[in-house]
Parts: structure tokens; C-alpha cells; sequence
């Protein structure tokens, strides 16, 4: 926008402008924090402000809105909660000192994955930023919490992990250098996820710090990339930050963005909510600190047996011992979120609330430690050694800090009595001040007869006497200076009162000038037990974890499960623990998954709505619960340790990316059929009903046969197509089960049961019966399934078997209405005669024993008969 002429401050702030374009610049003006031009019209549409014009009366109008200084931080959340920038430019000095225009300066850049303070009900939340560097075959991949200071690192070899690890976190941000390519850039688009360039670096000492543990140069630049990228939007001390913990995604069991949708570990599949989520059903957590980690483990399950066994027996012991584990409950419910507070030390944003809260923290561990000590004191020894209750920082606190201090450190009434001498003098001048005022009230009522006659104060013009007009008369002529006239009333001030009032204002602001300094100096005391108190949070968050697997174990009542080394599975009266939870233990059905070492796959047939997709999804909660450490729902579990869940459950389109249902079908089952091994598990829902009824059965059939020749992976698969129930005889490591249903007088009852064999009906006519379909509708289905059963019932059994397996092949063909529906399997009927080549066609497919035959050989058989058709 092109600039004629500006004022001096007009000018500063395009110059602050200039260096912080993509955001919104909030440029403090006395009370108020305003935005010009394209900032104000932009902000005054989000935020609902009014929009105003400076320079109403000049040649240039400027579009300007503004908020309250005291209230920016709600406007503030607002814009980057929506993705936004905030450039906060403070008055760098006093206006009342300044010659010429106030220095102003940008201190703080918040950004949506810089922002320090969390939102109601946010608190057991991660806030992510993210920072990528990219060389010719890796990617370096490193997020921290700004909050809690955790960093942690790794090294990607590809974009599917990229992406992977972006949706897992939930990275609010992400910073890019010059090395990010344009594929890279596409993927973080798809995700709608905030990218901020950071190309220089500088060298700082503590970059070296929090970054010493790390050995790949592609890791290391993204550590020291998102940290000059924090060093340049925060302008603070960064203390609090951890040293980055170094990880492999292949460390733990593998749960792409797929599984977890499908699985619905963290987040409501359909509301995008908690409620109804694995996380929902064990957050019985005390504390903030635990909350955040409870997700982490959701996110992250162990491959490590010891690991595992140590959780379980430590649920085991807080489970047995109710008493003791009420006590640690209470005690946990009185520890603020320390992780956070030691953020807000470092960062310089902490208030006397604050550190009240840490102590109050601080003071109830040894009643803790002592707790688990009594409980098993070996097994809880690696937490035992976290718990350092940090009693230097207890006591500064409580020598310095009053009992109820104000939110603001900069309104006094901060500092305990006794803590600073000339801090105390100061005091005691400010109260014998206010008694001598008391006194000379009540001299001059005395003096002068007027009963009404009140000393007061206001900040404009500091301290009067108020008089009412009807008493004037009364007033002495030659010490009563006139200073306001009010309505009713009229103040003055007289030299004694002038001059007990520079010694009470001056001993008021030297007081809440020298608390401040004192406040400061103690917040650098504490600042120095940062990672202490860093340990001591993160131990706290792992009891308060295990606490809530052994709260939700008993209520629930979970049992604690047996790893094998071998590929035996078993679990005894399972049950999905979301859904239970809902409708209630007794209305469920708990159902045996039995699979040993020999058998791979289990063939799922039955109706829909009987719980197909629920007995599959409960097996993959039961091995995300059991390798986390908690207990499962089942009377019993043997469990081999898996290494990766994929998951194909449910039907959505990828909008986004334009992706159909099919495809997205097509991509995950891809996905799983190229990464599985023989510790994997997998489930497959009703995979191949995206496309036409023979490309799916063919597409089904030939990945069941590729899961089974060569991945062996224990895997669930359901289907409608009741044909491929047959595999079971030429597939030795498969075996169908089904869910049984009942008929009762003309209604279907869901049993709910696993059963063994193959399902004997769909009965998908009596699922839209239940789902309200119209009766005439309903008669109609009925009339139609009975004329094609009866067609189906003269072909001979093994060319219709034949026929339905050879998927190229068109036999179903509409005919005339008078000869009657034929059976979608019937074989074509023509009124011509057959041709040489038909005859060699149907004499090819009565002779083909198809049951011996792989997928890809009977298409290569059908695409040559296609083309003897043809000629």
C-alpha cells in the first residue's frame, strides 16, 4: 500500500511491520494493543471488533482496530487458534521519560506451536512445534513442547514416516529450512499444518546442549533449526529446554495414522473428541503431567518384554494394595502441573500464584515417596529416585512468597514481612502513613466543625479532602488549596497533607519496585532447580499412569496378561472395553479369539451389525492395552509381542486428497501387505466391497492368499463374500469362523458369538428390516432373493463355483422381463447359436480345477479367453 506521508509513529510501525509480514502485529498504544491496515481490516472480521479510521481528517484514512492491553491474551488465543501469527510490540520505555517517540519493540513472536499457555481442558494436551531437515535420502525429524521443555529427535527415511510421525504428534507447526523440497511442502499442505521458514543459524552454547546426545548431521540441523527458530520468536531464556531424547519410530509397536482413525486410541473417529476412545476409558490420571503421558504410551506401545513386565508388576502391587493406593491419589490430586511450572520459571512469565502452587506441589512428595517405599520399595526404586522433593525451592518460596499473592508482580502486596529489611521500612512508612492520614481526618473535622469532612485518593490526583458544597463556609481561607470541583462537592489539599503524601506515594512506589526486583531475584534462584523439578515431574506422571491402569483394571475388571515368545494368541472371554464400558457389562457378550502358532488367519463371515468389525477392533485394543503395561479385558491372555497393527476397518473418502473410498481401501491394505511381518497383526474389514462384486472377490481372495503364503501374520479378515469361505480347504493356516444369528418369528436376533465354520445366510434383507426399511420394499427384496435363489439352485454346484471365481468373465446378462429374473450366477443365455470359440471357452471352464489354482493364473486364463471371444 502505497504511503504519501505518515507521521513519525506511523512510520515506526511500519518498520516494525516490515520484519514480521505473515503476522498480526500488536502495536501498544498506553492501554491498548492496535492493528493498522490490512492487519486491523483482517483482525476486526475475526475478532469482531470495530473498525475505525486514524487520520479521519488527514488525506489518508488508515484502517485501525485495537484491544485492551489487560485483555489481548483472549484475543490473542483466538487468532492462533486459527492459525495465525501474533507479533506482540511493546513500549520499550516510560512515554512519561521519553524524548521524542517511545521506543517500541517486538519482544515475542506466539505462533500456534510456540504458545505457552493452554485453554481450559487442555492441560493434558502436548502442543507441538516441529522442525524437518531433508538430505538426499533421510529426513531429520525433531518437535518440542515449549511448555514442558521435551524435545525429542529422530531420522526418517521416507515421506509415508514423515507424514506418519506429523499426525501422530499433532504439530501445530512446522519449521522448514532451504533443504525442504517441494514433495516434502505437498505432503505438510495435505495436513493443513502452519509452516514457518528458518534458514540461518547461529552458533549458541546451548544448542550444543540440547543436542549433545544426538549423531546423525540430518537430525542434529533440525534440533539446532526449531531452536534458532524459538531463539528468534521467544527473545527469553529457553532454560527449561530438555536435551533431546533421540528415538526410532521402529522402537515401538508400529500404529500408523490408519490404525489409530480406525482403532480410535486418542481421538472419537466421528466427533474428533476424547469421549469414547481408548484414552477415555483409562484416564483415571491425577495430574496434567500424567495425562500428557498417558498419551504418549497410547501412542507408543513397547516392544520390549522387560519393559512391559516391570509396568504390570508395579499396576500389580498399586492394585493389591487399595489403601495405599488411595493415599498416593489423594496426595497426587494436590500436584499442580510442575512440568508447565518450571516452563513458565525458565520463560519468565511465572506469577506469585504460581509459585504458591509449585510449593503446595513440592510439599506433598515425601508423604508419597514414603507411600511406595512402605509399598515395595525395590520395585519402586527407579521412581523412588525421581521423586527429589526439591526442599531449597519450598523453603525460598515460603520465606518470600505471601500465602495469596496478586495475579500481576508488578501491583506489590508480593513479599512476606521479615523476608527483606528495606523492603519492611518502606511497609511500615506506607502504614504509619495511613494512620497519620486517619489522624489529621479527624483533626480537621475538629477544626473546622464539618462531621463529612473525608481524606481520599485517586491515581489523577493523588491525595484531597472532600468537602460538600453545603459546608464551605466552614473552610479556613489560608491552608485549603482548591484542587477538583465536583457536583456535590469540592477537594483541596492543604501542605501537610502534600507533603505526607510524597512520603506515602514514594515509599508505596519504591516498595512495589523493590518487590518486583526481589521477585525476580527469587524466580532466578528457582530457575536454577529446573531439572530437578523436570525429574521429579516426569516420575510423577509415571505413577500417576500406572495408578490409573490399576484404578481402571479393578473397575473394570482387567486381567493381567502372559507373554510368549512363540505366535500362540489366546484370549479368553474378551470384550471391546470402549464399547462395554457404554452399554454396560451385562449386556455384552465376551467371545474367545483362539489362535495358535499353526493358524494365521481367521475368515469372519456373518450378518451386519452382529459384531464382526467390534471382534476384530477388541483384539487390537487388547495388545495396544497389554503392551502399554496395563491390564486387558479378558478372563485370560496370551499374547505374542506384536510388532506393527494395520488396520482396514470402516469405510471414508479422502477428500482432501480426492481419493475415493476404494482407493483409500486399496492404499491401506497396500500399505499392510508391504510392511507386515511375521510378529504383525492385521485386520481387514470387508476388504474388496469398494468395486464390482468379482473385482472385489477376486482382489479379496488373492490378498488372503498372499497373507498367507508370505507374511504369516495373525490376521482377521471379515466378509460378505461367502464364497471365499471355501479357501479354508487349500489353506491350511486358515480357519472360518462366523457370528450366529437366529431367526424368531420372521425377526433376526444377533447372538453376538463367535461360532466355528463359515456363516449359512447373509441376511441382509432382515439388517434393513431393522434398519426401517419400507415394508413394500422389504416384500419386494424378499420376492427378488427367492427368484435368485431358485436359479441358483439348478446350476450345477461346481461351474457356479467356478464361474464366481473366474472374475473376467461376463456371465450375467439381463434378459427379457416375460422369461423371469435369472440368477446373477445363471450362465448367459442367447438366442443365436454358440460359436466355435464359445464352445472351446465353456469347454476350458468345465475342465479348470480352479481350487488348485493361484488368482493371477485363472486372470491370465480369463483375459485369453476374453480374447478368443472377441474373434
Amino acid at each position: 500500500m502505497a504511503k504519501k506521508s505518515v507521521t513519525p509513529m506511523m512510520k515506526q510501525y511500519l518498520e516494525i511491520k516490515q520484519d514480521y509480514p505473515d503476522a498480526f502485529l500488536f502495536y501498544r498504544i498506553g492501554d491498548f494493543y492496535e492493528m493498522f491496515y490490512d492487519d486491523a481490516i483482517k483482525g476486526a472480521q475475526i475478532l469482531e471488533l470495530t473498525l475505525t479510521q486514524r487520520n479521519k481528517n488527514g488525506q489518508e484514512h488508515i484502517p485501525m482496530c485495537g484491544v485492551p492491553h489487560h485483555a489481548a491474551s483472549n484475543y490473542i488465543d483466538i487468532l492462533v487458534e486459527k492459525g495465525y501469527k501474533v507479533a506482540i510490540c511493546e513500549q520499550l520505555e516510560d512515554p512519561s521519560t521519553a524524548k521524542g517517540m517511545v521506543k517500541r519493540g517486538v519482544i515475542q513472536l506466539i505462533t500456534p506451536g510456540t504458545l505457552m499457555e493452554q485453554k481450559a481442558g487442555e492441560n493434558k494436551s502436548n502442543n507441538y512445534l516441529t522442525a524437518i531437515h531433508q538430505t538426499d535420502d533421510q529426513y531429520g525429524f525433531a518437535y518440542v513442547d515449549l511448555s514442558t521443555g521435551e524435545m525429542r529427535s529422530t531420522v526418517l527415511k521416507d515421506l509415508t514416516a514423515v507424514e506418519n510421525e506429523l499426525v501422530a504428534t499433532r504439530t501445530k507447526e512446522i519449521v522448514i529450512d532451504e533443504s525442504v523440497t517441494a514433495p516434502t511442502r505437498a505432503v505438510i499442505d495435505k495436513l493443513k499444518i502452519l509452516q514457518s521458514q528458518q534458514n540461518t543459524v547461529e552458533q549458541r552454547s546451548e544448542f550444543s546442549y540440547v543436542s549433545q546426545n544426538l549423531t546423525a548431521d540430518a537430525e542434529i540441523q533440525a534440533v539446532k533449526h526449531l531452536l534458532m527458530y524459538l531463539t528468534v520468536t521467544q527473545k527469553r531464556s529457553l532454560a527449561h529446554l530438555q536435551q533431546s531424547v533421540h528415538y526410532q519410530p521402529a522402537d515401538f509397536l508400529r500404529l500408523d495414522r490408519y490404525a489409530k482413525r480406525n482403532l480410535e486410541l486418542i481421538s472419537n473417529s466421528r466427533t474428533g473428541k476424547k469421549s469414547g476412545t481408548l484414552l477415555w476409558l483409562l484416564d483415571a490420571t491425577k495430574t496434567a503431567m500424567g495425562g500428557r503421558l498417558l498419551k504418549q504410551w497410547i501412542e507408543r506401545p513397547l516392544l520390549e518384554r522387560q519393559q512391559i513386565e516391570q509396568r504390570q508388576a508395579l499396576v500389580q502391587l498399586l492394585l493389591d494394595n487399595f489403601l495405599e493406593r488411595n493415599t498416593i491419589q489423594e496426595e497426587l490430586t494436590h500436584v499442580y502441573d510442575l512440568e508447565r511450572l518450571a516452563g513458565r520459571v525458565a520463560f519468565g512469565n511465572v506469577n506469585g500464584r504460581d509459585l504458591i502452587q509449585l510449593k503446595t506441589s513440592l510439599q506433598h512428595i515425601p508423604q508419597i515417596k514414603y507411600v511406595l517405599s512402605e509399598l515395595d520399595g525395590q520395585a519402586f526404586k527407579p521412581l523412588l529416585d525421581q521423586l527429589d522433593p526439591v526442599e531449597e525451592v519450598v523453603d525460598l518460596i515460603d520465606q518470600a512468597i505471601v500465602d495469596d499473592p496478586p495475579i500481576a508482580v508488578t501491583d506489590g502486596n508480593l513479599i512476606r514481612p521479615g523476608y527483606n529489611a528495606e523492603l519492611d521500612q518502606y511497609v511500615d512508612a506506607m502504614q504509619n502513613g495511613k494512620k497519620w492520614l486517619a489522624q489529621l481526618e479527624a483533626q480537621e473535622r475538629q477544626a473546622t466543625g464539618i462531621n463529612n469532612l473525608k481524606i481520599g485518593y485517586n491515581r489523577v490526583f493523588g491525595y484531597y479532602i472532600e468537602v460538600s458544597k453545603g459546608s464551605l463556609a466552614k473552610l479556613p481561607e489560608d491552608r485549603y488549596q482548591r484542587k477538583q470541583t465536583l457536583t456535590h462537592a469540592e477537594r483541596f489539599v492543604t501542605p501537610e497533607l502534600k507533603e505526607k503524601e510524597n512520603l506515602i506515594l514514594g515509599a508505596k512506589t519504591k516498595a512495589t519496585e523493590l518487590q518486583y526486583q526481589l521477585f525476580v531475584a527469587l524466580r532466578e534462584q528457582i530457575k536454577d532447580q529446573i531439572k530437578r523439578l523436570q525429574r521429579l515431574a516426569h516420575g510423577l506422571a509415571q505413577l500417576d499412569v500406572l495408578q490409573s491402569f490399576a484404578v481402571i483394571s479393578e473397575e473394570a475388571h482387567l486381567t493381567r496378561p502372559q507373554f510368549t515368545d512363540g505366535h500362540d494368541l489366546q484370549v479368553t472371554g474378551g470384550w471391546h472395553p470402549v464399547v462395554e464400558k457404554v452399554i454396560g457389562k451385562q449386556s455384552y457378550v465376551p467371545n474367545d479369539i483362539n489362535m495358535p502358532a499353526s493358524l494365521d488367519i481367521l475368515l469372519i463371515t456373518g450378518p451386519n451389525m452382529s459384531g464382526k468389525s467390534t471382534y476384530m477392533r477388541q483384539l487390537a485394543l487388547t495388545v495396544v492395552m497389554a503392551q502399554i503395561g496395563c491390564f486387558v479385558p479378558a478372563t485370560k491372555a496370551t499374547l505374542p509381542l506384536f510388532d506393527q497393527i494395520f488396520t482396514r476397518i470402516g469405510a471414508a473418502d479422502d477428500l482432501i486428497s480426492g481419493e475415493s473410498t476404494f482407493m483409500v481401501e486399496m492404499m491401506e491394505a497396500n500399505d499392510a501387505l508391504r510392511q507386515a511381518t511375521p510378529n504383525s497383526l492385521i485386520l481387514f474389514d470387508e476388504i474388496g466391497r469398494g468395486t464390482a462384486t468379482y473385482d472385489g472377490m477376486a482382489l479379496a481372495q488373492a490378498i488372503i492368499e498372499y497373507v498367507h503364503d508370505h507374511i504369516h501374520a495373525k490376521t482377521l479378515f471379515s466378509t460378505h463374500y461367502h464364497e471365499l469361505t471355501a479357501l479354508e480347504e487349500s489353506l491350511p493356516a486358515l480357519k472360518n469362523i462366523h457370528v450366529g444369528a437366529m431367526e424368531q418369528n420372521g425377526d433376526l436376533v444377533f447372538l453376538h458369538k463367535m461360532q466355528d465354520g463359515p456363516a449359512d445366510k447373509s441376511y441382509g434383507i432382515h439388517v434393513a428390516k431393522l434398519a426401517g426399511m419400507p415394508t413394500s420394499l422389504l416384500e419386494r427384496a424378499n420376492k427378488i432373493l427367492q427368484q435368485l435363489e431358485a436359479g441358483a439352485d439348478n446350476q450345477d454346484a461346481k461351474t457356479e463355483r467356478d464361474v464366481r471365481q473366474a472374475s473376467s468373465v461376463h456371465i450375467a446378462e439381463q434378459v427379457p422381463a416375460e422369461k423371469g429374473q435369472l440368477s446373477l450366477f445363471q450362465p448367459e443365455v442367447t438366442a443365436k447359436p454358440r460359436s466355435s470359440q464359445e464352445d472351446q471357452v465353456l469347454a476350458a471352464i468345465k475342465n479348470l480345477d480352479l481350487m488348485d489354482m493361484k488368482m493371477f493364473d485363472i486372470v491370465k486364463a480369463a483375459v485369453k479367453w476374453q480374447e478368443m471371444l472377441k474373434k
